[in-house]
């Protein structure tokens, strides 16, 4: 991408007019048209007073970071077995969740499947039973929960899902801040 399409897009976002930045910048509107068409090119000082006014550093406009992916395939799921959790899988939806604000993950609990007993920490985690029914375990309390039950908790106590029933148990779990 051009510099001045960086520009243009960078002041859009921020609902700028052409004015607006040349005021920001103390620059004429004018230059920041030929600018943002590529037909001017600014001087590194120029540059700087367009970043600050467009609340950007040089090494934030020019790093070169790829289109954010929105849409991610089940071919690229990860998929979590544990030895110490017999009968427990878990998919994670949104690999590479690094800088993310949340896991998102489908667990599936085979009968008398039992997750591991997370210690308290930091966090909520929040899910959707989308199949059979499961007991949240959150210290000495326990919750029931079927098809179609949303369940959220913070996740300040010892808690773990558990599959008491005769058939599988399949939820979306949500956990923020990221645990996987």
């Amino acid at each position: 991408m051009k510099i001045g399409e960086k520009i243009k897009n960078l002041r859009l976002s921020m609902e700028l007019t052409q004015e607006d930045l040349a005021m920001r910048a103390d620059l004429t509107k004018g230059f920041i048209s030929l600018l943002e068409r590529d037909i001017q090119t600014p001087s590194l000082d120029t540059l700087e007073l367009i970043l600050n006014a467009l609340d950007t550093t040089p090494a934030e406009f020019f790093a070169d970071k790829g289109p954010d992916i929105v849409v991610f395939r089940p071919s690229q799921r990860v998929f979590v077995e544990d030895e110490d959790e017999p009968g427990v899988k878990r998919e994670i939806l949104i690999p590479g969740a690094r800088g993310r604000e949340a896991d998102i993950l489908l667990v599936t609990l085979q009968p008398g499947a039992v997750t591991f007993k997370e210690n308290s920490h930091y966090g909520d985690e929040c899910g959707l039973v989308q199949e059979g029914r499961i007991v949240i375990c959150l210290g000495k309390d326990t919750f029931g929960a079927s098809k179609g039950d949303a369940f959220y908790y913070t996740a300040d106590k010892r808690h773990w899902i558990e599959n008491r029933s005769q058939s599988r148990a399949q939820i979306l779990w949500i956990s923020a801040p990221p645990s996987f």
